[in-house]
């Protein structure tokens, strides 16, 4: 069983969601022994935003002879998360969504033919066969309910991107109001730690 570990945040060692995605690893490799770990971190070695050559060489052109090395470098981060059966990734929120590293990889794997299809009925995952878990950090509040809730760009668009390619149930552990001060931090932290314990085997 192979398990692809993404981590996006920019805050190296000072991370929550970091902290939280590498715990989550730890119960599942404690789980099951023989998994096959593949780590990618997306800011030590970032993936360059889409452009035109990018979407035509998507579609068949020759890219050119600059770009060929990205577009190899997608076709490898493609393939990583096809092998995968398992799916961590670390996902803090910048400025009410995802980082723009994550973007980037998010650009890589919404692959038609590979990860979903247009039919006669609109679109089809054909992803569904991966579990996939998301550490989420967040400085403020935004669960339903709250004033800011309205402002929550970042779990909200996951669900959606995973759920278009067919993986219908991801799992969120998350560590809310950061920022807020080092009480709330810790409080935080230790809550999605005990969700992290609670984790169904690999």
């Amino acid at each position: 069983m192979r398990l692809l570990h993404i981590d996006s945040s920019v805050l190296g060692q000072h991370s929550v969601s970091r902290q939280l995605s590498a715990a989550i690893v730890e119960r599942l490799r404690a789980t099951t022994p023989a998994l096959d770990i593949v780590y990618r971190d997306l800011t030590a070695t970032p993936l360059s935003h889409l452009s035109g050559p990018h979407l035509a060489a998507a579609q068949g052109a020759e890219p050119p002879a600059e770009l060929q090395g990205d577009v190899a470098l997608s076709q490898a981060v493609l393939d990583e998360f096809l092998s995968a059966d398992i799916v961590v990734l670390g996902a803090p929120m910048y400025n009410f969504t995802i980082p723009s590293q994550l973007k980037a990889w998010i650009d890589r794997i919404l692959a038609v033919g590979k990860t979903f299809k247009y039919g006669a009925q609109g679109a089809e995952g054909l992803a569904g066969n991966k579990r996939v878990i998301v550490a989420i950090s967040r400085g403020g509040f935004y669960r339903e309910g709250t004033p800011a809730a309205v402002g929550e760009h970042l779990e909200t668009y996951l669900r959606w991107v995973f759920g278009f390619i067919g993986i219908a149930n991801p799992e969120f552990i998350s560590a809310d109001g950061i920022q807020t001060g080092p009480d709330q931090r810790n409080t935080a932290v230790a809550t999605a730690l005990e969700a992290v314990s609670r984790l169904r085997a690999a």
